[in-house]
């Protein structure tokens, strides 16, 4: 992530330039991270992007346009002064921006040959500099343009770009996501609503395993119903491997939407820059603010150093953590660290708990469903049978360990109804050759 920006709790404003982001403005980002994870129309989704973008990007004017592929033009759906207006791909900085899906950042729009003066002349606004991004989705399609125009003081900068390409990404999949509701309203309404909400949270997980030279790393997820309230995340953070399990109180809709929230919310806040105590604290905030009082998730949130080999991690009432260490054949379990995300305010940031990785050693991270798994007797799973499982495989590649516990578990509840969510991370560090 080469464009993630500083975080601190100061802003230098005084002359324009922005030296790192601030808590209020992380505060903001995230807040609209949050809004986009919840059910809205796509006017007033947009709307809460463009403002988000006018206030942490010091702007006057801020506009999103949808990308029509059938009449291959960009239509103008948000803007405070002008409507109505379509623009064919490749005319203007907007359907330039469109064609060639790359940032235009233009310090001087009236000598830039490319910008169109019309859209001034209708409105009766005096472009000065303008800042223009392509909408894209996690399937790499081109959604739409958001623009921002003349920042208060100077021009725009490269950590204007960063923060502006940002909350594109998370509009672009907002958008997605309204359309591809959009498109299931029709037919059964509430086996829609559950098949979209279950669609909106596979979107959010990993679609392929990173590489991470000396590590092998795997995830599964597996609700009980259509949706559920588990979540995970394994992605690079410059060059760490971000760790992400979540589970939501309950499962169905109200949890789904809850670790979609929450999942979002981390990517936003590690693709600025926050570190992992800030980004625990500034979630958990925003959580608590919106959660119901008898909702939270509990989550192991970790960042792996694979030069050092060490972890930082926060486990928010997320355990037990499961650590084999390949030197003894032993494994120590890690309790959490905190709160549940959302439970409750934090007054002060909570320290990170470190673990290292030696080779051979594998961490485990299981959800609830898997050691509260009942048998006809009544018996649950438990730690134990994980823990033979893990020993028993340990040599062998982490999708055939997970393929075996969760056969393991299903041949121990010999018929009993899968009762909740499972979900599993796996990291192991390749042992001495």
């Amino acid at each position: 992530m080469g464009n993630s920006l500083a975080f601190d709790d100061r802003s230098d404003m005084s002359t324009g330039a922005r030296s790192s982001l601030s808590t209020a403005e992380l505060s903001t980002i995230l807040e609209v991270t949050r809004a986009l994870a919840e059910p809205f129309d796509l006017t007033t989704m947009l709307t809460a992007v463009t403002n988000a973008a006018r206030q942490v990007l010091h702007a006057e004017r801020s506009s999103v346009w949808l990308f029509d592929a059938a009449a291959s033009e960009l239509v103008l759906k948000v803007s405070s002064d002008i409507s109505d207006v379509r623009i064919p791909v490749g005319a203007g900085l907007v359907g330039t921006c469109a064609r060639d899906r790359q940032v235009i950042n233009v310090p001087d729009c009236y000598a830039d040959p490319r910008f169109n003066a019309e859209t001034d002349r209708r409105s009766g606004f005096r472009t000065r500099c303008a800042l223009t991004l392509p909408l894209i989705d996690h399937q790499e399609s081109l959604v739409g343009v958001m623009q921002v125009l003349n920042r208060s003081e100077g021009v725009f900068d490269a950590e204007d770009e960063a923060l502006a390409t940002a909350l594109a990404a998370q509009c672009a999949v907002a958008l997605q996501r309204v359309r591809m509701t959009e498109a299931l309203i029709e037919g059964e309404k509430m086996r829609t609503e559950l098949e979209m909400a279950r669609i909106v949270q596979q979107s959010t997980l990993p679609s392929t395993m990173p590489t991470l030279p000396g590590y092998e790393v795997f995830g599964n997820s597996q609700p009980a119903e259509l949706t559920g309230g588990d979540t995970f995340d394994l992605s690079m953070v410059d060059d760490q491997l971000l760790i992400v399990l979540g589970d939501a109180t309950g499962h169905g809709i109200a949890p789904a939407l809850s670790v979609t929230q929450m999942h979002a919310m981390l990517r936003m806040a590690f693709s600025l820059g926050a570190d992992l105590e800030t980004a625990y604290r500034q979630v958990n905030d925003q959580l608590a603010n919106t959660l119901p009082d008898d909702r939270f998730i509990t989550a192991f949130i970790g960042l792996l150093d694979p030069m050092s080999h060490r972890m930082r991690f926060i486990s928010a009432g997320q355990g037990p953590i499961l650590h084999y260490r390949a030197a003894s054949g032993e494994f120590a379990r890690y309790p959490p660290t905190s709160f549940p995300l959302g439970a409750m305010h934090l007054p002060a940031r909570r320290a990170a708990s470190t673990l290292d990785m030696l080779p051979g050693d594998m961490l485990l991270l299981l959800s609830d469903g898997i050691y509260e798994q009942h048998a006809q007797d009544g018996e649950m799973f438990g730690e134990l049978r994980v823990e033979r499982l893990a020993v028993d495989h340990h040599g062998r590649p982490l999708d055939d360990l997970s393929a075996q516990l969760l056969a393991a578990v299903k041949a121990f509840a010999d018929g009993v109804p899968q009762e909740d969510d499972i979900t599993l991370v796996l990291i192991k560090r390749e042992g001495p050759r």
